[in-house]
């Protein structure tokens, strides 16, 4: 199979442009349009939808971008195996994480890893709300919650701790509970689902944060929107380390029950479908993911 038509394929699967597909691959417009055409001819089948006006992905084609995708990563392993690797890495690498957790710590060290990828196009979804990798063709994610479908591989980025935290403000006007039981009297901050999350003592002793349960709740599903309210004084919210450190340490914040935290055994993975073959670009990119933050995680300071 023609892999570079296979590349032209997922390029402009995912920009929706054949011609600027093909430019970005090195192709003239008439080459890049003849290409894909003789992969669907050999395919028998139409991957793309052509108008005047747009091109869109077919059925079929949604059906067999993740197979293109893996048979370029099979390719890429291959060479490198035998110590063919290109000197640069190429290819577009698409990229889903936590929105929050983007916005502070991967967006601001983008440009470094560009700088030494020049020639890797990165295509990354940032959202809360968490794609399904292999539906969504992905190459990589970051998930901040157990693995548990066993459809995936994970590497380890860092540890994940939950705490409770509160504005001071809010602290002055509503009390500082005392035990986990004086939750139910103030004004709770859930995020996503009322669901109560158990919490762990310093003896063990186990507890709830219980929205549900609560004198008030407000309910957000955007992790900093949710620090937002938190600092403006709507209530007591459960939070990650990392998300909260620098309010901490500032004391626009303050740990409330510092004594207990969440259960779950939360770590912040780097994740991939175990059918695929662990590419360049995808380890690459994690190796510097884990380098740049993983090492030595900025939030993992006791405050």
């Amino acid at each position: 199979m023609d892999t570079d038509a296979l590349r032209l394929f997922i390029r402009a699967a995912d920009i929706l442009n054949i011609s600027a597909a093909g430019r970005d691959l090195g192709m003239a417009p008439a080459v890049s349009s003849a290409r894909l055409a003789k992969l669907e001819q050999n395919l028998g089948i139409e991957l793309l939808h052509r108008t005047t006006r747009k091109v869109s992905l077919s059925v079929e084609g949604a059906n067999f971008l993740p197979f293109a995708r893996e048979i370029i990563a099979q390719e890429e392993a291959a060479l490198a195996a035998l110590g063919r690797q290109m000197a640069t890495i190429k290819g577009t690498l698409r990229f889903t994480a936590p929105s929050s957790f983007a916005q502070l710590y991967i967006a601001p060290i983008l440009p470094k890893f560009l700088e030494q990828h020049p020639d890797l196009m990165l295509d990354l979804r940032l959202s809360d709300v968490q794609f399904d990798l292999i539906e969504g063709s992905y190459d990589l994610a970051l998930r901040n919650a157990p693995l548990v479908d066993t459809s995936l591989k994970g590497r380890k980025l860092a540890d994940d701790q939950r705490i409770l935290c509160a504005a001071p403000q809010y602290l002055d006007t509503h009390g500082v509970p005392d035990t986990p039981a004086d939750l139910t009297s103030h004004r709770l901050i859930a995020f996503q689902n009322l669901q109560p999350r158990p919490l762990t003592g310093p003896a063990g002793e186990n507890a709830f944060f219980d929205p549900a349960s609560a004198k008030g709740q407000l309910t957000i599903d955007d992790g900093q929107s949710q620090v937002r309210a938190t600092l403006a004084g709507a209530g007591i919210s459960l939070n990650a380390r990392w998300s909260v450190h620098e309010q901490l340490k500032s004391g626009r914040l303050v740990r409330v029950l510092p004594n207990f935290e969440a259960s779950e055994d939360s770590v912040l993975w780097l994740i991939y479908p175990k059918s695929n073959v662990l590419s360049p670009k995808v380890r690459v990119f994690m190796d510097f993911l884990v380098a740049e933050i993983g090492a030595k995680p900025p939030w993992e300071t006791q405050v």
